[in-house]
């Protein structure tokens, strides 16, 4: 699978760690920055990563900064994105399940590597599960007026 990380200064090592965690998997891994802690903002990379995904050049996104909430919103302004903020298997697999999230996002300052991984892992192995979710999922790109 193609996928797109990208982060803010505060989880360039937590995305580092994923990245590698990734490619082991033999996963495709586009990082789209930062390469270094200098202080950077969040929304530029949220917005990259969101560009990234709706595009179709990468499949899944994960987005991190320090508590994974600032990225999120950046992320999620692409409305061709949906990126759940999780801190947990469980909510990872249901942001696929239920949400059909394309990106998730976590918190560097929150969530430790093995957890990420087992986020990732879940993200990762969920399918859709279309039916009474997919009417549902249409509504977040494409709200009622």
């Amino acid at each position: 699978m193609r996928i797109a990380i990208a982060s803010d200064h505060a989880a360039v090592a937590l995305k580092a760690e994923l990245r590698e965690y990734l490619i082991g998997l033999g996963h495709e891994v586009a990082d789209l920055g930062p390469a270094t802690e200098d202080r950077v903002d969040y929304p530029d990379y949220g917005y990259r990563l969101a560009s990234v995904v709706a595009d179709g050049t990468a499949e899944r996104g994960v987005a991190l900064c320090g508590s994974g909430i600032g990225i999120s919103i950046a992320v999620n302004r692409n409305p061709a994105c949906r990126c759940a903020l999780v801190s947990e298997p469980l909510s990872a697999a249901l942001a696929r399940e239920h949400n059909d999230a394309n990106c998730i996002a976590m918190g560097a300052r929150l969530t430790g590597v093995d957890m990420a991984k087992a986020c990732l892992d879940a993200f990762l192995a969920t399918d859709f599960a279309g039916g009474r979710h997919t009417g549902r999922v249409a509504k977040l790109s494409h709200p009622a007026a």
